[in-house]
């Protein structure tokens, strides 16, 4: 199947009236012209690889779209799926967390989050795109690292964040502030959130908190997975991670973070919604400042995958536009060890998202492996205005 009169997102390049064919699911040829009689007509439309997102939190707001409204996870994961192919993403981790004391309750503890990992595994053969499992370790929830070792075993996860978010340090420095963000989000009492914030200090000085992590990463490492630190807030944090074996640096808070992590052959991953808005909710460093200084090689959806595309041309401001779709694809794809999607090239799996660049830019269809996923219609319709 050809693909013919794309303009082409190359690994170096941009290339006008481009084609690509498809076979078996694999890209097998790449033309810089038009080819007759192909079977989609792109009318000049961006073609760029498909998206994987290495960090995605979206499956807990399936599942709890509104507090006290717990919705079937099943249900909840094929939901999404059909998001993501609408967004472009034809790779997605499932960024679930083990952390018990998380603001965002059951839905990141041991059951649910279990349950959700149990759930993508079962179900990944008949969803529209490629589904993963990021396992976010919370260092401090010791409870969960039986569970987390055993789904290891199992061979249920593909990918290992260390967190940290005890108060004071990390994401949440600014301790009053986190506090006040703890008392709206559950609705208590700046008091009752401070005796919480004063509790989650103190557990950070268990002994065992140390030995525990060691076996986790051992453990991730010994299975050949991907392991990422998250939220590295200076030089030193950073050097600690880099010491246990971490290769990806999560959403770094602050410029010196970023490079040492860089400096040290680390790859770096901010979220696309910070780079479409151009500033970190949390006050901490913007991706695309971190672009801008060759610092950030990485963007992932984090809590919204349609941030991707407009997020990608807002780095290609103060870049160029192959290298801001490479964070969403060929380097995302590396860092995570996948070696055969990221790129329009020879031998790549065809996973390819049509882009139709605007004042808004609009996602016109989403192939994964040369198969249509998601589609609005406008490429049916060229083929039959065509024809």
């Amino acid at each position: 199947m050809w693909l013919s009169n794309f303009t082409l997102v190359l690994p170096d390049e941009i290339v006008s009236h481009g084609s690509v064919r498809v076979e078996d699911g694999v890209i097998a040829e790449v033309r810089p012209e038009l080819v007759a009689n192909a079977a989609i007509d792109g009318g000049g439309r961006l073609l760029m690889p498909g998206f994987v997102d290495l960090h995605g939190d979206m499956v807990e707001r399936e599942i709890a779209p509104r507090p006290n409204a717990p919705m079937p996870i099943d249900f909840s994961i094929h939901e999404l799926d059909k998001k993501l192919a609408a967004a472009g993403v034809t790779t997605a981790f499932a960024a679930v967390s083990f952390a018990t004391e998380s603001v965002y309750g059951h839905v990141r503890s041991l059951e649910t989050t279990s349950a959700v990992i149990e759930g993508i595994n079962r179900l990944k053969d008949n969803l529209l795109i490629d589904h993963r499992v990021h396992a976010r370790y919370e260092i401090t929830n010791l409870g969960a690292a039986p569970a987390l070792e055993k789904l290891l075993d199992s061979s249920h996860v593909d990918m290992v964040s260390l967190t940290d978010h005890t108060p004071g340090q990390g994401q949440y420095n600014n301790i009053e502030s986190y506090i006040l963000s703890i008392a709206e989000r559950r609705a208590i009492s700046e008091e009752m959130a401070a005796e919480m914030v004063t509790k989650r200090i103190e557990m950070r000085s268990n002994p065992d908190i140390e030995i525990k992590l060691k076996q986790v990463v051992d453990l991730a490492l010994r299975h050949k997975l991907s392991l990422a630190s998250h939220d590295d807030d200076s030089a030193e944090k950073v050097a600690q991670m880099h010491d246990l074996g971490v290769t990806i640096s999560e959403f770094p808070v602050t410029l010196p973070a970023a490079e040492e992590a860089r400096r040290r052959g680390l790859w770096t991953l901010m979220g696309a919604p910070n780079a479409l808005r151009g500033q970190s909710m949390s006050g901490n460093l913007s991706a695309l400042d971190a672009a801008a200084a060759g610092l950030l090689t990485a963007i992932a959806a984090d809590y919204h995958p349609a941030a991707f595309v407009p997020g990608i041309f807002k780095i290609a401001d103060r870049t160029s536009l192959p290298y801001a779709v490479a964070m969403a694809t060929r380097n995302a794809a590396r860092s995570a060890g996948l070696l055969d999607r990221g790129e329009i090239t020879v031998g790549q799996q065809a996973d390819l998202v049509v882009v139709e660049a605007g004042d808004v830019h609009r996602i016109r269809a989403t192939f994964r492996r040369g198969r249509f996923v998601y589609s609005d219609g406008t490429l049916h319709q060229l083929r039959a205005l065509a024809a």
